[in-house]
Formats: structure tokens, sequence, C-alpha cells
């Protein structure tokens, strides 16, 4: 309730005062209310409520070339103002926060999947939402996605390259259908893993722990394998393990003497 504006469902990036909402942290919070349901922190009702405001306003919000819209060719800003749900802090239209924020759509669509008029307007609106982002337009000449793009400066120099928390963003990009990448993106993506050994583990390299568990609240990744994956004997759902036994193996051996590293 207190990260939430209930009139727009925009929520909050952090809890400092007069901060924006994050676009990723309204996917995450469309995909927590399900969860809040099966554990009882809500009503299917409450939910359902939520979840309809939110997709309603998202669908609603301006999309255009306009500095001042909450979005453009269906992705959005990687922040906008709590109220007005409008672009904050001339920030980048971002293709990694969108995928985060579609895969949130996307979960609700899949948990409200009964008969009522109001379900059948969560999957509507998410199918709408889902269908209009046009991923194909941030593919570089390399192949792979852009971060994402400014209306004063056009497209961001960065691309999504080396394994991180863009799996999720590929996966939803590939299967489009309506605005597909190709899937040359998706290897061109691969072609800039690296696999090595780490803390005596071997696996497809990460640094932060997060990257190793982002992708999963969205996705069961055990026994997927892509041709990178098949490679190596792996799975994305081994790796993350991996990872985490590489930090936890770090933490124990602390070399820099953290203050509460441990096992």
């Amino acid at each position: 309730v207190h990260e939430v504006n209930e009139a727009n469902g925009l929520v909050m990036d952090k809890t400092a005062p007069n901060w924006p909402a994050s676009i990723a942290a309204v996917g995450m919070a469309l995909t927590c209310y399900p969860v809040g349901v099966q554990r009882g922190l809500m009503t299917r009702p409450m939910a359902l409520q939520r979840t309809l405001v939110t997709l309603r306003s998202l669908l609603a919000a301006e999309q255009s070339e306009s500095p001042q819209a909450a979005g453009h060719r269906g992705f959005f800003y990687h922040f906008v103002d709590m109220a007005t749900g409008r672009r904050a802090w001339n920030c980048e239209l971002s293709s990694i926060d969108t995928a985060l924020l579609m895969a949130g759509v996307l979960a609700a669509a899949a948990y409200f999947h009964g008969p009522s008029d109001d379900e059948a307007e969560v999957r509507r609106l998410a199918t709408a939402l889902y269908e209009r982002v046009e991923w194909d337009w941030l593919v570089g000449e390399r192949g792979t996605i852009c971060h994402g793009w400014k209306p004063e400066t056009g497209k961001l120099p960065w691309h999504w390259e080396g394994y991180d928390e863009a799996l999720i963003l590929y996966l939803l990009a590939l299967g489009s259908p309506t605005h597909p990448i190709p899937a040359a993106s998706y290897e061109a993506w691969c072609a800039t893993y690296r696999w090595q050994e780490v803390e005596g583990i071997s696996y497809l390299h990460a640094g932060p722990l997060f990257i190793h568990q982002m992708s999963h609240l969205w996705v069961d990744f055990r026994g997927l394998q892509d041709e990178f994956m098949r490679a190596h004997g792996s799975d994305y759902f081994a790796n993350s393990r991996a990872g985490a036994l590489v930090q936890q193996r770090y933490a124990i051996r602390n070399p820099r003497r953290h203050a509460m590293y441990g096992e």
C-alpha cells in the first residue's frame, strides 16, 4: 500500500520521498500479486482489481516520440512519475525494464485464467501490451538488443552482450507474435558468453547473484537447453545453482575480510 499509487497501479522504485515509479517494479508487483493470493496475504478480488487498474493505466499511457510520454513503440521509460505516469528524470526508454514489466504482465494473464469478465479483461489487456512492443526495432547491427533509446539522442550505444539479466528479455523478444527478433539475435547474444572456472566451479559466468536469479522468477529453466548449454552439459537452472555456490564459497573464503561474510 505504501509504495503503490492505487489510482494507476504504479510502484515506487524505492521509498525515498518524491521518488518516481520504476517500470520494472511494476512488473515485479504484477508478479507478486498472485503469490500474495496463494500465500493468503491478499484476496483474489483485491489482486484482480489492482492488476486491472495497473494494466488499464499502462495501456492508456501515452506512447509517442514526445519526451514527456510514458513510452514509445510499446516500450516504457525506465522511470515514470508516480502520479502522471510520464517520463521522469530524462531517463531512457529501457529494453530490459520493459521486459521485466512484460514478464509481470504475462504472469498476470497466466494467473487470472477464469471465465469472468474481469479476468478475461486482464488477458486481453496483457496481450495488447505485449503485442505492441516492437522488440525488433532495438536490434543493433551486431544482432544483439540495444539497451534503449532517448528522444533527444536516439538509440543508446550499449547492447545486451555477455550473460546477464537479459535472458528474459531475449526470450520475450523471440516469442513475440507481432515484432519478434530473429533467431540470429539470440545466437549473437550467446556468442558473447564466457564459460569459466571460479572458486573451483565451472559455469556460464556472471558476477552479480541477481543475474542468476532474476529471469527465473518467470521461467522454470530446469532441463531447458540452448546450443550453448547443450555443449556444456548444463542448463540455466543448474547454472544458477552453480552461481549461488560460487557466491557461497567466496563468502566463506572471504579473502578481503568483509564483515558479515560467511557460510
